[in-house]
């Protein structure tokens, strides 16, 4: 019975989860994601291993999630076979659309920056590093994640973490509670489910720690059970379904997400924009280039960091640039908003719908530096693309369906003004 531990670059977890397929009477077989496909499909199930694939380039989980062999894992979880994604793994397997498995696969759900959060008042945000636990949400012994897991379980296991807040709209939210698709919650050691932190480690609504899909064969699971023998039950389930072989069939939630149609980006009055570009080659904007070209889309891509201050002094936003807050002189410089205006180009700024660092950086300036003035800062990414061929208006649609630059349940997408 052989697992693939499927890892793309800046996978780190690979190790563990090989000992932990190992301990469930598995045989774990190394995938690296440019091996050849066929190799994959001589396999009886999948693990997407956690770490930061390709360095969380544009946000966690998306470049991997456009690499072809995600599309190979696609076509044999129709098969049945099991697949299970961990940590990053998880945000590949959502980025996929595999979980919580829509029709066709579409985008459904984001995970979103942490969120430590007390009665409503968020204590911090970022990275979270701890030990948790989780109970199961459902009894159902026919998906392959469950079979050793009863109402009384809970697992104790570690999550190591940035962007684990599972977000949706509330109406996949209801049919995922009805289908009983939110398996694994987040509780306290005895079983009680609580919104407030430490309990929920991240704001994930639901106190969610991992999705099924309706079929129950694909997991995208954000704490690590292949770190402790405690998580062994998830992987032995695994072995059960896979040894059960039984007949499967594909089954899809009726959820049906809409486009929100873009708007154009209007600078707010009394407000100002600095636009910040690096001095040395962005990776980023080149990871987004080059994995545009490799889906057929022809494009040069730039990005930089955008920042709108709201407040009614030009001499504040002076003293802001010289606290060195929003950008680095060292590394970076300013750009005029004016020369982003050019018919050859388009461009996007992409905000997130939670500003968090545009709070956070509001608090820095009045906390260390006494600078209150500043009514709102609003952090956003301005994605440039250039057309090497063909007319850049022609090639928008595509570019914007793969959801590279935003993820619609994450981020709020508009057309620059200038552009």
């Amino acid at each position: 019975m052989k697992i693939a531990i499927v890892q793309f670059p800046g996978s780190n977890c690979e190790r563990e989860t090989m000992l932990a397929v190992r301990r469930a009477g598995m045989i774990p077989v190394e995938f690296l994601w440019n091996e050849s496909h066929a190799k994959l499909r001589e396999m009886n199930g999948y693990i997407i291993v956690g770490g930061f694939s390709y360095e969380d380039r544009s946000r966690a989980g998306i470049i991997a999630a456009l690499d072809p062999v995600m599309r190979e894992i696609k076509a044999q979880s129709e098969l049945g076979k099991p697949v299970l994604g961990i940590c990053n793994g998880a945000q590949i397997l959502v980025e996929t659309g595999l979980v919580p498995g829509l029709e066709n696969n579409r985008l459904g759900m984001a995970l979103s920056e942490n969120k430590r959060i007390v009665d409503g008042k968020i204590l911090g945000t970022g990275f979270y590093n701890s030990w948790i636990h989780m109970c199961s949400r459902t009894q159902d012994k026919n998906n392959a994640f469950t079979r050793h897991m009863s109402k009384e379980s809970i697992l104790t296991v570690p999550i190591a973490h940035a962007e684990g807040r599972f977000v949706m709209p509330v109406a996949l939210v209801q049919e995922i509670e009805k289908e009983g698709l939110n398996v694994f919650q987040y509780c306290d050691d005895q079983g009680n489910i609580s919104d407030n932190f430490p309990v929920n480690p991240n704001g994930s609504m639901l106190n969610i720690a991992a999705i099924m899909n309706k079929a129950g064969n694909v997991m995208a699971m954000m704490p690590h059970p292949e770190r402790t023998p405690a998580g062994d039950v998830i992987f032995l389930s695994m072995r059960d379904y896979i040894k059960e072989a039984k007949p499967f069939q594909s089954s899809f939630l009726s959820y049906k997400p809409t486009a929100a149609p873009l708007t154009h980006y209007r600078k707010e009055k009394l407000s100002h924009e600095l636009l910040v570009q690096l001095v040395i080659t962005d990776n980023y904007a080149l990871t987004v280039q080059n994995t545009l070209k490799q889906l057929g889309i022809s494009v040069r891509v730039s990005r930089m960091v955008h920042w709108q201050i709201n407040c009614h002094s030009a001499a504040v936003i002076d003293q802001i640039k010289q606290t060195g807050v929003l950008y680095n002189e060292r590394k970076e410089y300013l750009v005029d908003p004016q020369s982003v205006s050019n018919p050859s180009v388009k461009a996007f700024l992409v905000r997130p719908i939670d500003d968090l660092l545009g709070l956070q950086k509001k608090q820095m300036l009045q906390d260390h530096f006494l600078i209150h003035d500043v009514e709102h800062i609003h952090h956003g990414i301005l994605w440039i693309f250039k057309s090497e061929g063909a007319k850049i208006g022609d090639l928008t649609d595509a570019i914007l369906n793969t959801n590279i630059i935003f993820n619609p349940n994450a981020h709020t997408c508009y057309e620059y003004e200038n552009s």
